[in-house]
């Protein structure tokens, strides 16, 4: 039996607990793609973490993240519920073995990003491109029925 967690203000949490669980078994599992799709990426001990932007406009939802260097089949894009999941691995170039860093800025390896989205979205036409080093996520709005009036046709039985 599953009990409901509340927490001091009411709030029931175990859906909360149960969306979280089920969006950390998503990322492991698009994670464990990537290492076996991507040469490299299970090689990756370290994490990186792109730096991303969310825009609402009247009709979507964008989502827009850094990724200079990471190539499309680097990248896999979920959608579970109201939260948008992006994964990716960025495998570093082979250096010179003989080189030495004097600055080191860039960051590579794995990372997992979740975007809790507000309002609905028509998750079969969200698109997602990667240009010029960006990915850039649309998620189509649902459009608003509340308030609407729909005729409901009347059939002789």
């Amino acid at each position: 039996m599953i009990e409901a967690v509340v927490d001091p203000v009411g709030v029931d949490l175990s859906g909360r607990a149960q969306e979280a669980a089920d969006l950390a078994e998503d990322a492991r599992r698009l994670l464990a793609e990537l290492d076996r799709d991507v040469p490299g990426a299970s090689l990756l001990n370290a994490e990186c973490r792109p730096p991303l932007d969310v825009v609402e406009t009247a009709s979507a939802i964008e989502v827009v993240v850094d990724v200079p260097g990471v190539p499309p089949e680097s990248l896999r894009v979920a959608l579970r519920r109201a939260t948008l999941l992006v994964v990716g691995a960025k495998v570093a170039a082979a250096a010179d073995t003989g080189a030495r860093f004097h600055l080191a800025e860039r960051s590579y390896g794995r990372f997992a990003r979740a975007v809790r989205l507000a309002g609905a979205v028509e998750a079969g036409r969200a698109r997602a491109v990667v240009t010029a080093g960006q990915l850039r996520v649309v998620l189509p709005r649902l459009e608003e029925r509340r308030g609407k009036t729909y005729r409901v046709p009347v059939d002789r039985a």
